[in-house]
């Protein structure tokens, strides 16, 4: 469904039905999803700009347009990229699409037991978790429940990461959302089994033992902007997103 809001082709029958649906729902949406992926964009430059080599995907669905591993290894041919998702046929399509790049993987696991996902041994083969890793978690949080404890799942990535790693999410929030927001959340939560906005004060408890790198916890358009906004410019509320660095 993000594929098909970005104007991707990685994507099926079922999945444009929802996303058109939730289109017309909230016809916001696709702009939203589009600054949520130039925010990865960014973010991701920002990190292989840091010296950050190794990164690690969580909850990728299937590598869709401006995937992690071209942007970092643009920036950096050296740079090591593994994807996770727990969806089979997702990871049966990201192989596929990744054949021949030998430093991109994609391997079945579920990011809510993250010691599954940190011993996993293709993620073992491919990272070396002693050294500094970037561990991405753009707009997949919000499909984790409360119960599940999606604050704790993050802090236990974070206690097993390197000194100098980076942690980076974005995440879909409850404030100032309207109506047509509400039954676009809805619609998810059915279709998909679970959609959790939750207010900006929790989001960033995600970041608990990390340092903001600056500007900080802000909109994701206000996050590094390749250029500056201009007043005629729309405001388009996207939610937050932020990256902070394990001291």
């Amino acid at each position: 469904m993000y594929d098909v809001h970005l104007g991707g082709s990685h994507n099926f029958e079922v999945d444009r039905e929802v996303a058109e649906a939730a289109s017309r729902l909230m016809p916001t949406l696709p702009a939203v999803l589009r600054a949520n992926r130039s925010f990865l964009r960014r973010a991701v430059r920002y990190l292989a700009g840091q010296g950050i080599t190794q990164f690690l995907d969580l909850g990728s669905g299937i590598p869709t347009v401006g995937n992690v591993h071209e942007i970092a290894q643009r920036e950096n041919p050296e740079c090591r990229i593994v994807y996770v998702d727990n969806d089979l046929i997702a990871v049966a399509h990201s192989r596929s699409l990744l054949e021949g790049n030998d430093r991109a993987e994609a391997v079945r696991a579920d990011l809510r037991y993250p010691d599954e996902v940190l011993g996993h041994p293709e993620v073992a083969a491919m990272l070396d978790l002693r050294q500094p890793v970037a561990v991405l978690m753009f707009a997949v949080l919000h499909f984790v429940a409360d119960e599940d404890e999606p604050a704790a799942i993050v802090a236990r990535y974070v206690e097993e990461i390197a000194p100098g790693s980076y942690v980076a999410i974005s995440h879909a929030c409850s404030d100032h959302v309207d109506e047509s927001t509400m039954q676009a959340a809805e619609l998810y939560s059915r279709r998909i089994g679970g959609f959790h906005m939750r207010p900006t004060e929790r989001i960033a408890e995600f970041f608990t033992g990390l340092s903001l790198v600056e500007p900080g916890l802000v909109d994701l358009t206000e996050w590094r902007p390749d250029s500056p906004r201009q007043p005629q410019d729309e405001k388009l509320w996207t939610g937050p997103g932020g990256v902070g660095r394990k001291p």
